[in-house]
């Protein structure tokens, strides 16, 4: 038997099954499917992550500020205090490409940090924290 031979010993429905023009179609439905509920379940909008001091350790009462790129420059959408543990958290996010900063007087502030998210509302925990330094 040839090749050619072997596809046709195959039963007609399994032929059709696993040809490319049904396969590579079945694989694109699926990871698209897969990305929207990845999409669906992540766009709450929530920015969160933590303030430290120069030390290391947690900042009370800093304010974040989470800044959203509006065509030309970034501009503050919205400000926040840290919890007693240094926590954050921005609800509600609507951009894609944002950036976040931190300060407290007395302590310093934190460099801007540039976001670029996947896609609108996407979560985002933070993977640094942000860092104040003195004088700064």
């Amino acid at each position: 038997m040839t090749g050619t031979d072997e596809d046709f010993a195959r039963p007609k429905w399994k032929r059709w099954l696993l040809n490319r023009f049904v396969l590579v179609p079945a694989f694109l439905i699926l990871v698209t499917t897969g990305w929207n509920a990845w999409v669906f379940t992540h766009n709450h909008g929530i920015v969160a992550g933590r303030v430290l001091d120069a030390k290391g350790a947690p900042v009370e009462g800093a304010e974040v500020k989470l800044w959203a790129f509006n065509f030309t420059t970034f501009s503050v959408a919205a400000s926040t205090m840290t919890k007693p543990d240094g926590s954050f958290q921005f609800d509600n996010n609507a951009s894609h490409n944002i950036q976040v900063s931190a300060e407290k007087p007395g302590l310093g502030r934190s460099a801007r940090v540039s976001i670029r998210l996947y896609f609108r509302a996407e979560d985002l925990q933070l993977k640094e924290p942000l860092r104040l330094t003195d004088g700064a």
